[in-house]
């Protein structure tokens, strides 16, 4: 039995790693297919490196594209490994185009497909990433969840529970697995920073950069929190693309810097004071590994982070943002609980669940 794992996106390839891992140490079967959606040395190939992920047996290479394009190429490129190696089961993980491009594609195909990360909900329509999750997951014949209102969602949508594993989280795996390595290289060092006297920012979802004028608010909203404590920016190269089209400047006060490797990312995320994100996976790590996180969005599809861990929503408000920044300079911030099944074994479940399913 073949099973064939896929990876497209940055999100995809912590999550995926600690699966290819274990099934390969169990000698178990398994093709690692790279869709190319995230393809450079920054957003790609380090994070293969870093994460001790083989080289893909397959890369379809389709590149950067608007969604639309990326999905049809997927569909043409992956039938055509789907009809050349004839898996058993396809496993995804996540909500990037990839995910739904390659979910087409088994259901057409009548292959089994396995969701990692299913079950999650923002209940906003406008966020892409929902509907790649919706469609996903009822496409879907193995629905891996990491957290309960997971669960729940998938049992309110009438998805059958023998469909659905409650197995914790594949992205804490992997930082369990790799965050002795990300401190011990110290990277605030090198960029001149103090653990825990700086700030750290992403941004990326449309609906925080792709409008010009709310993407300078939220810019200025930012440089009145770097008049409280230096802020540290690896620009998203989405990110990048808006501000240079809308020619917003950077304030002096947040400092600038490509994406960074996951290793470098890791040791200054769980040496920072705060994380300002609207990530949805930045919301996780900081949460397991116990760093206050601002996100900046009205919803979140993640809300075990809010209820249990360090995470709260604060929008783009300039007063809640620079009010939740105070209270954590303060010392005045939840200390957060340890999530049920964030244990660093939800990749050891999947791969149970597959062999007890009858998948391999």
């Amino acid at each position: 039995m073949l099973i064939c794992s896929v990876v497209g996106a940055r999100p995809n390839f912590m999550k995926m790693a600690p699966i290819v891992r274990e099934l390969r140490k169990r000698g178990l079967q398994n093709i690692l297919v790279h869709t190319g959606q995230h393809y450079d040395a920054a957003m790609s190939r380090v994070f293969f490196q870093e994460l001790g992920m083989p080289e893909p047996d397959v890369n379809l290479g389709v590149g950067t594209d608007s969604p639309t394009r990326q999905t049809a190429r997927i569909l043409i490129a992956f039938e055509e490994v789907c009809e050349r190696q004839r898996p058993d089961l396809v496993l995804v993980g996540g909500d990037v185009t990839s995910t739904l491009a390659v979910a087409l594609v088994a259901a057409r195909l009548g292959i089994r497909l396995g969701h990692v990360e299913a079950g999650l909900r923002s209940f906003d329509r406008a966020m892409p990433e929902e509907t790649n999750r919706i469609v996903t997951d009822h496409l879907s014949d193995l629905l891996f969840t990491t957290e309960a209102s997971a669960n729940e969602n998938l049992a309110g949508e009438g998805i059958a529970a023998g469909r659905v594993h409650f197995v914790g989280n594949c992205m804490v795996d992997s930082l369990k697995q790799n965050i002795g390595a990300a401190l011990a290289a110290e990277p605030w060092g090198s960029l001149g920073l103090d653990p825990g006297g700086y700030a750290l920012l992403t941004l990326h979802r449309p609906s925080n950069v792709d409008e010009p004028a709310s993407l300078e608010v939220l810019i200025s909203t930012l440089e009145s929190v770097a008049g409280r404590i230096p802020i540290l920016f690896p620009i998203h190269p989405r990110t990048l693309a808006r501000l240079r089209a809308a020619d917003i400047s950077v304030p002096p006060g947040i400092r600038t810097c490509e994406p960074l490797p996951y290793l470098t990312f890791l040791g200054l995320m769980a040496k920072a004071r705060v994380v300002l994100t609207d990530s949805g996976g930045i919301q996780e790590e900081t949460t397991a590994l116990g760093v206050p996180c601002l996100t900046l969005r009205e919803n979140t599809e993640r809300p075990v982070t809010v209820t249990q861990g360090t995470n709260r929503l604060v929008g783009t408000d300039r007063e809640e943002i620079c009010r939740c920044v105070d209270r954590v300079l303060s010392g005045d911030w939840p200390a957060g609980q340890q999530v049920p099944l964030w244990d660093g074994r939800a990749s050891s479940r999947i791969v149970d669940v597959l062999v007890d399913a009858g998948a391999l």
